[in-house]
């Protein structure tokens, strides 16, 4: 497991820069880097742009079956009070 966690801190993170132009086209410029240019970013946003910033690294979050268990017996739960709400309206 040591080494996972080596690997995954060894690997440089890879960052997907949207820069959304606010002009008439409504354009868009993709920019994927290791490093975020700053400078681009202030200046992006001093003229009015706007921009989004994301990770292109594989982020998958597992949730445990407990965690689903319990998520589809509120739903239930909720519905079947719904339900009963509305028949006694």
């Amino acid at each position: 497991m040591n080494n996972d966690v080596a690997k995954n801190r060894s690997k440089s993170s890879m960052f997907q820069i949207l820069l959304l132009h606010n002009d008439v086209n409504q354009d868009v410029s993709v920019q994927e880097t290791e490093k975020v240019n700053f400078y681009i970013v202030k200046e992006h946003l001093h003229n009015g742009g706007s921009v989004f910033i994301t990770s292109k690294d594989n982020q998958k979050i597992k949730y445990s079956t407990k965690a689903q268990n319990n998520y589809a017996k509120a739903r239930k739960n909720i519905g079947f009070l719904f339900r009963q709400y509305v028949r006694s309206s």
